[in-house]
């Protein structure tokens, strides 16, 4: 494969990535990070044995048409990828936005994904997953047990 191939294959990794979350389906987040750990606001979660998925579950809320009603826009994606030992890093930019019937469309997150990967059978798949939110605005209608603003 060449490196153009591969960066894009991992921004598509990236991208489905928020797709899988913007649709609610936490199951399909759980098999992106099958063999990956996720560092967020708690502690490392490992994807084995549906970890990622069951925390997406117990934290983030859905609503009757089965979403967050959520978009995650990722920007500003750069990866570097290191050929010969079959890995790559990329890191990018995070903004989360939201609408509700009662709750006009507004950002209510933003900050930064730093990911590993690595090659496997061929296939780029996930190693890590740090998420580094520096702003936050209302989650208290996407997070459970934030307060209201």
């Amino acid at each position: 494969m060449t490196a153009t191939s591969d960066t894009t294959l991992i921004t598509n990794l990236i991208a489905r990535y928020a797709e899988l979350v913007d649709t609610g389906d936490f199951a399909g987040v759980g098999e992106l990070f099958a063999d990956a750990v996720f560092i967020g606001g708690g502690a490392p979660v490992l994807g084995r044995d549906r970890g990622v998925e069951n925390m997406l579950r117990d934290s983030v809320i859905l609503y009757e048409d089965g979403t967050p009603r959520t978009q995650h826009v990722t920007t500003n994606i750069a990866v570097d990828i290191h050929e010969e030992a079959g890995t790559a890093a990329a890191r990018s930019y995070v903004t989360v936005f939201q609408a509700l019937p009662d709750f006009p469309l507004q950002p209510v997150a933003a900050g930064r994904y730093s990911d590993r990967f690595e090659r496997a059978d061929g296939h780029w798949r996930f190693t890590e997953r740090r998420v580094r939110i520096h702003l936050v605005g209302d989650v208290s209608r996407h997070l459970r047990g934030q307060p209201t603003r």
